[in-house]
């Protein structure tokens, strides 16, 4: 989430007209908190049931604005719709307008 946080959001800006990413530094110390993902794909397409094709899944956007009730909308239109899985943007947490539990609740 650091690089997304870092980098995503900065050349998200629609005023840049132009940007450059020439270094980068992640201190070993961060570097070693990541230990790599619990287990593999074959794990994640067991649990979904999904073999033989890609694993489909989006960010719902906008990340801001939008009640908890309407983020639960937006998940179930597109699960509906067949992607197999959606996400919260990084940068979400729990908003005063949208808060985590309200979003789980309406979600799940």
């Amino acid at each position: 989430n650091m690089f997304t946080s870092i980098v995503g959001n900065v050349f998200g800006f629609k005023a840049l007209r132009a940007l450059r990413l020439e270094d980068l530094r992640i201190p070993p110390s961060y570097s070693k908190t990541f230990q790599g993902p619990p287990h593999g794909i074959q794990v994640e397409r067991d649990k979904l049931n999904k073999y033989g094709r890609p694993l489909l899944g989006c960010t719902i956007k906008p990340k801001l604005g939008l009640s908890a009730k309407n983020y639960g909308r937006a998940v179930y239109e597109c699960l509906r719709g067949g992607l197999d899985f959606t996400k919260d943007d990084e940068n979400v947490n729990s908003q005063p307008f949208m808060r985590w539990r309200d979003r789980f609740l309406f979600c799940a």
